[in-house]
């Protein structure tokens, strides 16, 4: 039975039809309504209904980014959306006359790739989110956690550098300031003013007035030096988190997603040497795999709709998604 997942970033909207393979039917995208929760929920409705048009649709999951309670009913805070304490399940329920998963959106892409990625032949798998933040999925013993207030698996805010850099969260050296695709941005900027192997990045910047992620990305592409040192520096931080994470969750996997891990081995190697030179009990403890993730951009929408049909459907079930009329397409 086909289900629909909905991610929602800061700056679009994504919702597929998924199967029970996870692989994508169909599927929408919008410019995300970042101000207006009202107009965020108007649009996922209009999406859902849109997706379930001639269809019969077994379960409905959205992906939100921010903080979920753990009645998967409130998001508390989204920090690059206007939603604080907003009874999401609720507004979507009244909408759509329906039963509603609402998850947090790194969650939703680490059980993608938990169930249908690089960590399918796993038990137990971190998975970290490597774009302009930093975020995390953990999944123990073939269970997605989410803590005893829902909110687990914020990885990018977990301390990495005591009295390091403030971090948007209101702390100091959370792994986000030193792991994130803004870090690399920063990171970059300091090889290119060092002069040497920064040339490429110097000159770039001065050409454009600012370095970008797509500037930092063309140079790694050609395996420039100075691109290539800011990535190290950055895995780096990232494998020294992974250590500590390890002796606390012994996950099996590695995976990291997100705009950076496009990097692939480059980003992998330094983030390995890093690990082992800060694994607890090296040489006595079993090491993990570290892989990029496989399902890149549409991680979000199948973990989202995987999720709902998990909750709600139940084998043998029948029953369907007939989408009760909205006032979006009314």
């Amino acid at each position: 039975m086909n289900s629909i997942g909905i991610d929602i970033g800061g700056t679009k909207i994504a919702g597929a039809v998924v199967d029970e393979l996870g692989t994508i039917l169909d599927e929408r995208r919008v410019p995300t309504p970042a101000a207006d929760p009202k107009a965020i929920v108007d649009a996922v409705v209009q999406m859902v209904e849109e997706l379930a048009l001639d269809r019969e649709i077994a379960a409905v999951g959205a992906a939100a980014p921010g903080f979920i309670d753990a009645a998967q009913s409130l998001v508390y805070y989204a920090p690059n959306l206007a939603m604080r304490h907003e009874p999401f399940r609720e507004q979507l329920e009244q909408r759509l006359g329906r039963p509603i998963l609402i998850e947090n959106d790194a969650n939703a892409a680490g059980w993608a790739e938990f169930r249908f990625g690089a960590g399918r032949l796993a038990s137990d798998m971190v998975m970290l989110t490597i774009g302009t933040g930093v975020g995390g999925a953990i999944v123990h013993d073939d269970t997605l956690f989410r803590g005893g207030f829902g909110a687990a698996g914020e990885l990018g805010h977990m301390r990495l550098v005591p009295g390091g850099l403030p971090c948007g969260c209101g702390a100091r050296g959370c792994i986000e300031q030193y792991g994130s695709g803004r870090a690399l941005l920063r990171m970059a900027g300091e090889v290119a003013d060092a002069g040497g192997i920064g040339l490429a990045l110097a000159a770039r910047r001065d050409a454009a007035g600012e370095l970008t992620g797509g500037d930092v990305a063309a140079l790694l592409m050609d395996e420039d030096p100075g691109a290539l040192a800011a990535l190290r520096r950055l895995g780096r931080h990232l494998g020294e988190a992974c250590a500590s994470l390890s002796a606390i969750l012994d996950p099996q996997i590695f995976v990291f997603g997100g705009g950076v891990a496009q990097a692939g081995e480059h980003l992998l190697q330094p983030i390995r040497e890093a690990y082992l030179s800060n694994l607890p009990a090296r040489g006595y403890h079993p090491e993990p795999d570290f892989l990029i993730a496989e399902l890149v951009n549409d991680a979000g929408v199948v973990g989202a709709a995987d999720l709902a049909r998990a909750q709600f459907v139940r084998p043998g079930d029948p029953e369907a998604f007939t989408p009760h009329p909205g006032t979006v397409s009314e």
